[in-house]
């Protein structure tokens, strides 16, 4: 929605659309350990902004020296450095040193620069904000349809492909094991059942996997680049006893996946 807003604003003033992102986020540069887990990183974020067909985005690093920026100097910095003419920004954005600066100080200066200034508002669902923290609250509940609803998108993780221990094969259930970090590649849209989690039954080293096992499919795709979208969830992850219910526990994980395709394909 927010996008369609900025690719209409900038086609009526015959601009290119862009986007100004910090890398990393300022709250993983000031409090690296209660920062919350990114639902994308940046490579993820540039192929995202591709799709929805954005001209440009402007990555900004954070670091110490750009955290001491007031207020004021980044806003000329995006006239003098960036040739805004026009801005886009959120009601409740604040920026510059000690989070000094805000949409009313950017609508000031702004129109001193020559550039006009305009305010997102808050999107609402069901009453509820659309936020960062929502789609987190909704994933850690499971409810994949809501994450789904307040990004406007499935939930995606995506990773190179590499070589695990070889247990999908021996369970059966050849899986394509994707390490938590996100890149992408043109594979074709493939339907899967897929388990992430540390592997509690075969594993004991607390290490965090996403597996997937792809339906109808032998194609080796080692070393390339796979984006995950999380459709539904089946189950939490549990610990069996031994391999034989493991295995049982799959079938019918694949199963109960192949169901669900079919009646929401």
């Amino acid at each position: 929605m927010r996008c369609d807003q900025l690719k209409e604003a900038a086609r009526s003033r015959e601009l290119p659309a862009a986007v100004l992102v910090f890398e990393p986020h300022p709250r993983e540069f000031f409090t690296p350990l209660q920062a919350p887990v990114r639902l994308t990183n940046m490579r993820e974020k540039l192929e995202l902004f591709a799709e929805l067909g954005l001209d440009r985005v402007h990555v900004c690093h954070f670091d110490t020296g750009f955290a001491q920026t007031s207020a004021a100097e980044f806003i000329n910095a995006l006239h003098e450095q960036l040739a805004v003419k026009f801005a886009l920004i959120g009601d409740d954005f604040r920026f510059g040193s000690g989070r000094s600066g805000d949409f009313a100080l950017m609508e000031k200066i702004g129109a001193q620069r020559g550039f006009a200034v305009q305010a997102m508002h808050t999107v609402l669902h069901d009453g509820i904000r659309i936020s960062s923290t929502a789609v987190r609250t909704a994933l850690a509940e499971g409810d994949l349809r809501m994450a789904q609803r307040y990004l406007g998108r499935p939930y995606s993780i995506s990773g190179r492909v590499e070589h695990g221990d070889g247990m999908g094969h021996k369970l059966g259930f050849p899986t394509a094991n994707i390490q938590l970090r996100v890149q992408g590649d043109d594979l074709p849209p493939m339907d899967g059942v897929a388990s992430l989690g540390i592997r509690p039954t075969m594993h004991h080293d607390g290490k965090a996997v996403l597996e997937v096992h792809l339906f109808d499919f032998a194609r080796q795709i080692y070393n390339k680049h796979m984006r995950v979208d999380f459709l539904h969830k089946l189950r939490d992850e549990e610990k069996y006893s031994d391999v034989e219910t493991l295995k049982r526990q799959i079938a019918l994980d694949v199963s109960n996946a192949k169901q669900w395709f079919v009646q929401n394909g």
